[in-house]
């Protein structure tokens, strides 16, 4: 028998790769350097990816680096994130490392680990991944309206990624990845999408001949970068001729290497042998083994234990014995070993590494027996030296063939039993389960239902759905089965959600479940984009739990009474999202009494109810007290919609500051959260709210910040309010075209049907159109929008002013006839309403289809008004409208100086379009502009600005992109055309630039509001 430094010497051999371990150490020093890599090494099963992968591990390239290895399998592919798992384990980050341990130093040792600084920001959403999650961090604040749970975690293990390459460079290492599991691939290639300059090196080894496990997530891997690819071919003729040389005994002619000596060149070695039989024998060991160097490595073992030596009577025994070594590899040396072996090899074969101590406990094996056991699997090769896994599948299937599927199926079963005793985490033994043809016992439905759950707070809804799948195998009219798994499927396959939901409603007999299952139905037809059908089946679950209450309304019992709110409350939710559906809704808000807000649903109801009625626009101080009512809970875990969703009410009342607040905490939330979806939603909904404001530039900067995401995260036609918030701003910075050419791109399907994303969507066409001057276009696109918000009942005059533009717009055209009708309209629901800035915009309309001094005076009362709002942008449009009526006038002293006031807010707001039309309107008056002090920032770019100002405040590179959720790379460009335009040379010069008090627009989001306010 073969001991364990004999092992090291002979089946570790390492031949013939001599090219691709110098491109490994190769790519290891450019990442070092900063230029991230991704390597993909394949072959057959046996060319020696595992070999090459080892030496290049143990050898000089991975010195000073942190490298981390996993070899996937069956025990890491049947959970979610099961090679994230192998590859971080032995950081121990996981928190179920303190409470395994078995001493108190080791517990410590794990504890200290567990608060490791490389957990540090947001990090920690990476443990629930890493091992046991005891803070219920993969649960906490997660809705289905707010940010998938996969993309917190993705980004938790990103970021933990980032950590450890701060202290050292990192390189990740997956063998076998042909059986890795999708969600780990989804995070290499999260990770490398994101690695520009980062010291990071992956190396991938697949099977040529296996299909994927994941073949979509392995392309899109292999697509998004060029990665280098080593094709491991067959050993040569001389490359096989050395490994004989090395194994057999000699023959005549042979250089000896002394041990621990390297061999000779293979070409010296080879011109040296001059015996005939000696290069017949490496001819047939060649043509039996294929030039594969592990059938090779087995062939030369088994004809060393026979005393074969490479001469003539060797030549006859290659075909023979190479027959023999393919079948009979395992069994042989099963065979010749004591049971305890076979037992062991089974267990072995069974568990894999995540449960290695459970090894002798599976087969009854006492632990000195196991340590033997696995000493001679190790020196046979068939053990991975520094692992406790069979290294192929096809030595695993050679062991486990003669139990019979009966036998294999106990085995599991008391595997699984072990690792649920021993409080391993349910996947493990759900693991086990899986793999069982059916589940006769009572438990284990339970096991895989925890499963399940684990699988979801990982972000992992499609494997959670796949452990309910065998449930409801066993549980076939589960109602509450089918409720999870829609929940689980619910952002990413819910047209099957809504499957299983139909399913679920088919089989509700009691009342209250089907209210359950009715809300998870109609948040889940927000994404299928069918709120009909979710608004009809709330309202039936709806009138079932009243007449079956009988209680009417007002449930006495405190659960009932928050399931009907909830379920109102989504009944709301979901009417509101298309124009179909929100008169009906609307209708039942206007019935319903609002709630004091005590609970969470109440809150949640409260919050459309003040939507839904600030778009009749009846009062406004109503909304303002029911906005604030709904957000007063500082010390809750606030849903992400209920916060965008006060905020618009609170900006609809021109209360601005309030709705900064609450969308400033919304992307707060997404930035520790890594919540990217939330974070783009509430960039989109801020951009809008500042552009009112008057705050161009800030809103420029949101804008596109989100559009920059959302192009890095191909989500373009999915956030068409993020695309028309920036076309609006262009329109204003006086770049109508590139506005067009971005609303072009806007392809959502049915945009039409959607009460917000469509209206905007219009008014940024209107306003694009107008400014290039084909007025009756634009007309028609006020017009439109004016009649789909009519139809949808949507009649609050400060959400979209198209009333105002276009009856300006009219009177411009000399049609002020047509606009009287609009005019009067508006005017009515201005006064209803009663905002500074719709009253002043009503009154702006109505003088400008007023000829003489009764319009100019109604222009003078609407500066008045427009200048006690925090509209500044309409402020100054009205400064400018009122110097161009009163230059017609013939008053040429009173049009200057508003014409110069005009010029000069519009210059502060950022509207370059209309600062360049008054001043060249002062100067057609007669005038002259006061000469304004040249301002660095509006040599940059909204981005630019932005990540000029996180520079200036001491943020790295890295933080910042991590903060505004873009690349290094994209940091560093705008950083560079930052120092050109600017002319600094470095980051510590930009403070003084960029806090210049001459630079009217560093103020911070609200400036113009918050200094009138204050005065």
């Amino acid at each position: 028998m073969l001991d364990q430094a004999e092992f090291a010497g002979l089946s570790s051999i390492l031949v013939g790769r001599a090219e691709e371990s110098r491109l490994l150490d190769h790519h290891t020093e450019t990442a070092r350097a900063g230029q991230p890599g991704l390597v993909i090494v394949s072959g057959p099963a046996g060319i020696g990816k595992s070999s090459l992968l080892a030496a290049f591990l143990a050898g000089d390239a991975c010195r000073g680096v942190t490298a981390l290895h996993a070899v996937c399998g069956p025990a890491t592919a049947s959970s979610a994130y099961g090679a994230v798992r192998e590859l971080f384990g032995p950081l121990r980050l996981g928190g179920e490392d303190a409470e395994n341990a078995e001493g108190a130093e080791e517990a410590e040792e794990a504890a200290g680990a567990a608060d490791s600084p490389l957990l540090r920001g947001v990090a920690p959403r990476a443990r629930s991944v890493l091992g046991a999650d005891p803070a219920g961090e993969g649960q906490r604040g997660q809705d289905l309206s707010g940010p998938p749970a996969a993309y917190q975690v993705l980004y938790g293990l990103y970021r933990l990624a980032a950590n450890v390459m701060a202290e050292r460079p990192l390189v990740l290492v997956l063998d076998d990845v042909h059986q890795c599991d999708e969600h780990s691939l989804r995070w290499i290639d999260f990770l490398l999408r994101r690695a520009d300059d980062l010291p990071l090196l992956v190396v991938l080894a697949r099977r040529s001949e296996h299909e994927p496990a994941a073949p979509a997530a392995l392309a899109e891997i292999t697509a998004q970068r060029r990665p280098a690819v080593l094709r491991l071919a067959p050993l040569t003729y001389t490359d096989v001729g050395e490994m004989v040389r090395r194994i057999l005994p000699l023959g005549a002619g042979t250089h000896v290497p002394a041990r621990g000596q390297p061999p000779a060149p293979a070409a010296a070695v080879t011109a040296a042998t001059a015996d005939p039989a000696e290069r017949t024998f490496v001819e047939q060991a060649t043509a039996v083994s294929g030039g594969n160097p592990r059938t090779l490595g087995r062939l030369l073992d088994a004809l060393r234990a026979e005393g074969v030596r490479p001469d003539e009577h060797g030549v006859g025994r290659v075909a023979e014995v190479g027959g023999e070594v393919a079948a009979d590899s395992v069994q042989g040396l099963l065979d010749r070993q004591p049971p305890w072996v076979r037992d062991v090899a089974t267990a072995v074969a069974v568990l894999g590494e995540e449960s290695a101590d459970l090894v002798g406990p599976l087969v009854g094996v006492a632990p000195t027996l196991v340590a033997r056991a696995l000493l001679i699997l190790r020196c046979a090769g068939f053990v991975a030296p520094d692992r406790t896994e069979l290294i192929h599948d096809s030595l695993r299937s050679a062991v486990l063939e003669p139990i019979g599927a009966h036998g294999l199926a106990q085995l599991r079963t008391r595997a699984a039993l072990l690792l649920s005793d021993a409080g391993r985490p349910a996947e493990h033994a759900a693991g086990q389960l899986m793999l069982l043809p059916a589940l006769p016992q009572s438990w284990m439905p339970d096991v895989l239902r925890d499963a399940a759950d684990q699988a979801g707070s990982r972000g992992a809804p499609d494997t959670a759905v796949r452990y309910l799948y065998r449930v409801l195998e066993a549980e076939p009219d589960s109602v509450r089965l089918r409720l999870q798994m829609a929940k689980s499927l619910a952002e990413s396959d819910p047209p099957h959600a809504i499957r299983l939901l139909d399913e679920a409603l088919a089989r509700s007999d009691d009342i209250r479940t089907k209210a359950k299952v009715a809300v998870q139905y109609g948040m889940t037809c927000l994404a299928v984009q069918k709120s009909r059908t979710g608004v009809r089946v709330v309202e039936e679950a709806l009138t079932d739990l009243d007449a079956g209450l009988g209680t009417g309304t007002c449930p006495v019992d405190p659960a009932d009474r928050e399931l009907r709110t909830q379920l109102e409350s989504v009944l709301l939710i979901v009417g509101a999202r298309e124009k179909t559906t929100i008169s009906t809704v609307r209708d039942r808000a206007e019935r319903l009494t609002a709630p004091p807000g005590d609970t969470p649903a109440e809150r949640q109801m409260l919050s459309m109810m003040t939507v839904l009625n600030a778009m009749g626009g009846h009062s406004a101080e109503q909304t303002v007290e029911q906005a604030r009512r709904a957000l007063r809970f500082q010390g809750c875990e606030l849903e992400s919609w209920l916060l965008i969703t006060s905020a618009f009410a609170l900006t609809l009342a021109d209360e601005v500051g309030e709705a900064l607040d609450a969308l400033d905490r919304l992307l707060q939330y997404g930035q520790d959260n890594g919540a990217v979806w939330t974070y783009v939603a509430a960039l989109s909904a801020r951009a809008l709210l500042l552009h009112n404001m008057g705050a161009i530039p800030d809103a420029l900067a949101d804008a596109q910040t989100s559009i920059e995401i959302i192009t890095q995260e191909n989500w373009r036609d999915s956030a068409p309010l993020a695309q028309a918030a920036l076309a609006t701003v262009l329109v204003d910075r006086g770049e109508p075209e590139r506005a067009e050419e971005l609303l072009a791109g806007i392809k959502p399907p049915s945009l039409d049907r959607f009460v917000i994303e469509h209206h905007w969507y219009l008014m940024a066409r209107a306003r694009a159109r107008r400014a290039l001057g084909d007025p009756e276009a634009a007309l028609g696109l006020y017009l439109r929008c004016g009649e789909s918000l009519a139809q949808a009942r949507f009649t609050n005059p400060a959400f979209l002013p198209w009333w105002a533009e276009a009856a300006c717009l009219l009177a411009g055209m000399n049609r002020a006839d047509e606009a009287r009708e609009i005019i009067e309209y508006s005017s009515e629901l201005a006064a209803r309403w009663g905002t500074p800035r719709v009253r002043g915009l009503a009154v702006l309309a109505d003088g400008m289809t007023t000829p003489g001094g009764a319009g100019v005076e109604l222009i003078t009362e609407s500066v008045r008004l427009l200048a006690d709002s925090p509209a500044r942008g309409e402020h100054a449009k009205a400064e400018y409208l009122l110097g161009r009526a009163l230059l017609k006038t013939g008053d040429q002293r009173a049009a200057r100086e508003h014409l110069r006031t005009a010029a000069d807010l519009a210059q502060r707001c950022g509207a370059l379009a209309l600062a360049g039309d008054s001043r060249k309107l002062l100067v057609t008056a007669g005038g002259r502009m006061r000469k304004m002090s040249a301002c660095p920032l509006d040599m940059l770019t909204a981005m630019e600005r932005r990540v000029a100002g996180l520079a200036a405040d001491g943020a790295s590179n890295r933080s910042i992109a991590e903060s505004l959720f873009v690349t290094v790379r994209t940091v560093e460009t705008h950083l560079t055309s930052v120092y050109r335009k600017l002319g600094v040379s470095r980051r510590t010069e930009l403070g003084a630039v960029l806090h210049t008090p001459d630079i009217p627009d560093r103020q911070p989001p609200g400036w113009a509001f918050e200094s009138r306010r204050q005065s």
